[in-house]
């Protein structure tokens, strides 16, 4: 199948990922940057405990459910306008929150901002699919954008908390609001048009009766879901009974994400090498790897840096490698629905890991590394099998 030639986007990849970076930054940073500060909000806003604690979880559903939405709207009226459009929802409501005084009021907005999120973020990924599909440059930009969405999470409590110190919990949304107001300027400024001339009508079920499809996304589940595991765990392990401090856990959480960074700028040499499919294998391979590390950790260690941070380096490797290649591998028959398959690519994801992530914590406990352990396997094998199914004959 061909594309139109995209004719004005000329940007080199650190000049592209500085445009679309921020985006992705914002969107993940929005997620749970006031953490810190949810006990004090309740008295604030004159409302309980459960009601804020369920501005993070709407945030969280809606973000994932708007993609459903915006990407087919992306197919239709372009990538620039939801970008645009979903940047200024979001900005606006952003600010807002920073001067909301009622409970009912920074609900609403929460939503309004998980809303523009959704739109930027799919805008984002569909961009990408269509300037770089086919080209090495893909792999550097899918692994930093996939390891954005993942160090920004660890991250954004920390920014949180030195700004609520500083300037009290408003200003948290005071600064993510400048900071989006002054990437929809840069957009408007330089960011082009790029979906193909000729869109396809929209259809959901060849993207879902896909098979590599459903591989890639596999694997994309299974990487960004070691993650989360991780997240959920790592506080009561490296505090709870290993004695970490929380200036400590955090430094050390953050050297996982900076793996996985480091891993993503050399992605491209090793997608080269190997090819979508092998790097996504090899990639599988590393996370069932760091699992057996960690095996040995539960068994034979005390909880330590050892035991459960040095494999979890391992398993960000894994990670790295197979972000880089899941959407290109998922979305590559799609070219003329991209935004269409962008959002079912995320919602998917998203879906596999909010659910069975959550079912293995529950099951195995979240003070061990069995959560970990019991979900790499079940979803990298899963993916693996999936791989050797897509092979040709020899």
């Amino acid at each position: 199948m061909s594309y139109p030639k995209i004719q004005r986007w000329t940007y080199s990849v650190p000049a592209a990922l500085a445009l679309m970076a921020p985006f992705d930054i914002l969107a993940s940073l929005a997620m749970d940057i006031y953490l810190p500060v949810v006990p004090v909000m309740p008295k604030a806003l004159g409302t309980s405990p459960e009601v804020i604690q369920l501005t993070l979880s709407l945030y969280m559903l809606v973000f994932g459910a708007g993609q459903i939405v915006f990407g087919p709207m992306s197919d239709l009226v372009g990538r620039r306008p939801v970008l645009l459009a979903g940047t200024a929802l979001f900005a606006t409501s952003s600010l807002l929150l920073a001067g909301s005084s009622s409970a009912s009021l920074f609900v609403v907005l929460r939503l309004l901002q998980a809303i523009g999120a959704s739109a930027a973020l799919v805008a984002t990924f569909a961009t990408v699919r269509d300037v770089y599909a086919g080209r090495p440059e893909s792999s550097t930009i899918y692994g930093l954008l996939g390891s954005i969405l993942s160090f920004v999470p660890a991250l954004g409590p920390i920014a949180g908390a030195l700004i609520a110190d500083h300037f009290g919990w408003r200003a948290i949304f005071l600064v993510i609001g400048l900071l989006s107001v002054a990437a929809l300027f840069n957009a408007g400024k330089r960011w082009h048009e790029t979906r193909p001339n000729a869109t396809a009508k929209i259809a959901v079920r060849p993207i879902l009766t896909s098979f590599p499809f459903w591989v890639y996304t596999s694997g994309f589940s299974a990487s960004m879901g070691a993650f989360f595991i991780f997240f959920s765990t790592a506080p009561r392990i490296l505090i709870g009974k290993a004695g970490f401090s929380g200036i400590g856990f955090s430094l050390v959480f953050a050297t996982v994400a900076l793996v996985m960074i480091v891993t993503a700028r050399f992605a491209r040499d090793f997608i080269m090498r190997w090819g979508i499919a092998g790097s996504l294998a090899r990639g599988m391979a590393i996370l069932l790897l760091g699992a057996i590390l960690l095996t040995f950790g539960e068994l034979f260690l005390q909880p330590s840096l050892m035991s459960f941070v040095v494999p979890m380096w391992v398993i960000a490797i894994g990670i790295a490698l197979a972000t880089a290649v899941t959407a290109n591998g998922a979305l590559d028959a799609f070219g003329n629905t991209a935004g269409t398959a962008v959002a079912l690519y995320f919602c998917v994801e998203s879906i596999i890991v909010g659910f069975a992530g959550t079912v293995f914590v529950l099951l195995l406990g979240g003070d061990s590394a069995w959560p970990l352990v019991g979900y790499i396997c079940v979803t990298a094998l899963t993916t693996l099998s999936g791989l050797w199914s897509l092979r040709g004959p020899a």
